[in-house]
């Protein structure tokens, strides 16, 4: 059983994270930037990832990193999701580098991924898995939609890639005549199209990506690349469930707040019965919320045998408990939560993108049902 606190270490980076967050990415500024040509924050990335090596947590020592855990990465995940900060957090220190934590240098890499974990790791580089940000663990197919041919040149299009507008470097599932493969491409590279997307999320922007000819390094073949692939994912939903949760309780606090100093006929509106049953019942499931993705963290730092039932649970849980807080929030602040200029679209949007995001929770839900042997839940 992983231990559901923090230890002193987690709660010291969550107060710097939170500092630096409160600091350079407070609610305003998010909503001046995300409809700006750059709705990414790059000076806070840089900060966020080099400066306080956040994007080093899950790289152990020998390759570079800080030698810590999904438990770290997940408070810092916790920590952005409350800010919505416009970060490729996701999709470079998570994904890609999970990705490149799970794959055999030796296997036609040359070494390459080791590199590239290191220019990661370091901040110097950013990174993303070219996959729909839809894609879900647990399917067991290997993504088709690039091809490589013997000079290991890329053709094909993967639509909805998360992060992709600001990667240095493009992580790409792609079969070639040996099998499947991963392979890394230079985002200036020629014969490389990346089209943003009208997407609901304003903070994390998604993009297509068009292959054609694309001259591409291979990183690992058939022997490596489809479980490399499959723990990049699982570990994406898992972490993402502490953002999740971050987005939950940010709503649940501001909501709070506005209920205590709004007034209505003489009174607080937060002292109204009503309003008190709705707040209980939603700091109840944060609760829950918080044990399921902390849970789901744990494990997926110690390679426990539970990760895929801890994974399942936490992104079932808190995709949904995320867009009700929000839509609360919304509701509870009245005219004011339904304004351009308050942040709660932000954070139901966010949530909402997140929630389809690496697998629904149905579809979470249906492999729950499956690990442990149970009938799947009525369609």
């Amino acid at each position: 059983m992983t231990d559901l606190l923090h230890s002193e270490v987690e709660e010291e980076l969550r107060a710097s994270v939170r500092a630096l967050l409160a600091d350079r990415c407070p609610p305003e500024a998010v909503l001046a930037r995300c409809e700006t040509a750059e709705p990414y924050d790059r000076a806070l990335w840089r900060t966020l990832a080099r400066d306080l090596g956040t994007a080093s947590l899950a790289v152990p020592e020998a390759a570079g990193g800080a030698g810590a855990s999904a438990r770290e990465a997940a408070v810092v995940l916790e920590e952005l999701g409350r800010a919505v900060a416009p970060v490729p957090y996701l999709g470079s220190a998570v994904l890609a580098t999970t990705a490149l934590l799970a794959l055999n240098d030796g296997d036609g890499g040359d070494g390459e991924a080791a590199k590239l974990l290191a220019a990661l790791a370091s901040g110097e580089r950013t990174a993303t898995l070219a996959v729909p940000l839809s894609t879900a663990p647990g399917t067991g197919a290997f993504p088709a939609a690039v091809r490589a041919d013997g000079a290991g040149a890329l053709t094909g299009t993967v639509t909805s890639v998360a992060d992709a507008a600001v990667a240095d470097t493009l992580l790409v599932p792609a079969t070639g005549r040996e099998g499947p493969g991963l392979y890394a491409v230079e985002a200036d590279a020629a014969a490389l199209a990346v089209t943003p997307r009208t997407c609901l999320d304003l903070t994390r922007p998604l993009a297509d990506l068009t292959f054609t000819g694309t001259v591409a390094r291979r990183l690992a073949g058939p022997r490596d690349a489809p479980a490399a692939l499959e723990r990049a994912l699982l570990t994406g939903a898992g972490l993402l469930a502490s953002e999740q949760l971050g987005i939950a309780e940010w709503c649940l606090a501001t909501t709070v707040a506005h209920l205590k100093d709004r007034r209505q006929f003489g009174r607080p509106l937060g002292s109204f019965q009503a309003l008190k049953h709705r707040l209980a019942d939603l700091w109840l499931d944060v609760v829950g919320a918080r044990a399921a993705a902390r849970y789901a963290a744990g494990t997926l730092a110690t390679g426990d045998p539970d990760v895929p039932v801890a994974v399942a649970v936490a992104a079932s849980h808190c995709g949904e408990l995320a867009v009700r807080a929000a839509e609360e929030c919304v509701q509870l602040h009245g005219g004011t939560g339904m304004t351009w200029e308050h942040p709660a679209h932000l954070y139901l949007k966010r949530a909402k993108a997140d929630q389809i995001a690496l697998g629904t929770p149905d579809r979470h839900r249906t492999a729950l049902a499956s690990l442990v042997d149970l009938p799947p839940p009525a369609a």
